[in-house]
């Protein structure tokens, strides 16, 4: 497998990143971030894939890795010190593929479905042909991935910041969920006097379970009768 063409960012960068371009999108007034709510971002249970407990020293020790790659920048000069990212120079991407890039960092695997639906929670993506068109550049440019066979409904579309072993395994068993699923194939035609063969057939075992009741039938009665019997039989003796 090649190289991929971008860095490798570890679960604690994909994170903290994701959530820096989150908040910028959907909370602005918080944005630039501090530590605490970048902590407070990474850990939360919604829209995040997955649940992670990410301590201040955490965030500080993935910010201080990133900024010297240019991914983020230190504001400072307020009361609390913060945090902006740099993604849209970095990767030369739109609002549309920078929301779908983060969605993909915050819930990692996604079909074309899910993906549309969560990351017009940022940026509106009105349908499905849309989302598709985005992510043909993004594609080219290894900036995302399919997991599966491309334009196959339910393949999956992850990131291109995975490390090589991480796309190996998540391909390897997409295929083979691929490669179990059952293929439906065309009804084979019966021909005429096959289906004629096969119609006096049934009418034969229909008549031969109508026989088998009503033996049944009879024999459930003689042993009615026979308990019945045995029944009066004892009264006689006194038993």
């Amino acid at each position: 497998m090649s190289t991929p063409s971008w860095p490798i960012l570890a679960m604690a960068e994909r994170r903290v990143l994701g959530v820096m371009v989150e908040k910028a999108k959907t909370t602005p007034d918080v944005y630039p971030m501090s530590v605490n709510g970048i902590v407070v971002g990474s850990n939360q249970k919604s829209n995040r894939d997955p649940i992670l407990n990410l301590s201040d020293d955490d965030v500080e020790n993935t910010l201080s890795a990133l900024q010297p790659k240019g991914y983020v920048t230190r504001i400072q000069g307020g009361r609390v010190e913060r945090w902006r990212h740099n993604l849209y120079d970095l990767w030369s991407v739109n609002k549309v593929e920078l929301a779908i890039l983060v969605e993909l960092l915050l819930r990692g695997p996604q079909t074309d479905g899910e993906l549309r639906q969560r990351a017009s929670r940022m940026e509106a993506i009105e349908d499905l042909p849309a989302l598709r068109d985005a992510l043909k550049p993004l594609a080219e440019r290894k900036l995302v991935a399919f997991l599966g066979t491309e334009g196959r409904r339910g393949t999956l579309i992850s990131h291109g910041f995975h490390s090589p072993k991480e796309i190996e395994i998540a391909q390897s068993r997409v295929m083979t969920e691929e490669s179990v699923v059952p293929t439906i194939s065309a009804p084979v035609p019966i021909p005429a006097g096959e289906l004629a063969r096969l119609s006096g057939d049934l009418q034969e075992a229909r008549h031969e379970i109508s026989e088998l009741r009503n033996q049944l039938g009879a024999m459930q009665a003689v042993l009615t009768q026979t308990v019945e019997h045995l029944n009066k039989l004892r009264e006689s003796l006194g038993a």
